[in-house]
C-alpha cells in the first residue's frame, strides 16, 4: 500500500495540491491520499483524489499527534503535536509497519505540503 500523505492550508488550490504531490514523487501507484480528518472534505483534495482514482483517508489529529515524522515544522508541532501533517498522515494511513519513502516535500506557494509512505496497510 503506497498512501500520499497531504498537509494544506484552509485556501489550498488543486494546482498547488498537485504540485507537492509531483515533488514528492507522483500519483503513480498510489492506493490512496491521506490527511487530517479536519481537512478531509476540502475541495481541492477531493479534486486530487478523484483525479489519482483513490479514495480520501481521514486521520483523526489525535493519532497524527502519536506519530514521530522525519521532517519538524514548529508550526504544525504547535498546531497538530507532530511535525508533519503529510507524513504523519501518510504513515498513518499505510498502516502499522509503513516507512516513509519520499519526505516532506512543501509547493511553491507555500499551500500544500505531500510526502509518502509505503506500509502492509492497515
Amino acid at each position: 500500500m503506497k498512501v500520499a500523505g497531504l498537509g494544506f492550508k484552509k485556501d489550498v488550490t488543486l494546482a498547488s495540491l498537485r504540485e507537492a504531490l509531483a515533488a514528492a514523487g507522483g500519483p503513480n501507484g498510489l492506493t490512496a491520499v491521506a490527511t487530517v480528518s479536519e481537512k478531509a472534505d476540502a475541495e481541492a483534495l477531493k479534486q486530487l483524489a478523484r483525479e489519482c482514482g483513490v479514495p480520501i483517508k481521514a486521520v483523526p489529529a489525535d493519532e497524527l499527534a502519536r506519530i514521530d515524522t522525519p521532517t519538524q515544522s514548529e508550526l504544525v508541532v504547535e498546531k497538530f503535536g507532530t511535525g508533519s501533517v503529510a507524513e504523519a498522515a501518510a504513515l498513518a494511513a499505510a498502516g502499522a509497519r509503513a516507512r516513509i519513502i519520499a519526505t516532506r516535500v512543501v509547493s511553491q506557494d507555500r499551500t500544500a505540503t505531500a510526502a509518502i509512505a509505503e506500509g502492509d496497510g492497515p
